[in-house]
């Protein structure tokens, strides 16, 4: 059972923005940058993209 997230459809704040470049640089895989910003891995693979950085397809 996946885990459930209080935040549903929560705009994304420039900390956080800032923080998913930060751990995406560092190359942290997908659910650990979810997992970081309390976010869905949906949700941080999409902001990522409309923001043009590539996360690490690590499991």
């Amino acid at each position: 059972m996946a885990e459930r997230f209080e935040r549903h459809r929560q705009p994304w704040r420039p900390d956080e923005i800032q923080k998913l470049h930060m751990l995406a640089k560092k190359g942290m895989a997908l659910k650990a940058i979810a997992k970081a910003l309390t976010r869905s891995e949906e949700s941080v693979k999409e902001q990522a993209k409309k923001d043009g950085l590539s996360i690490a397809k690590l499991h």
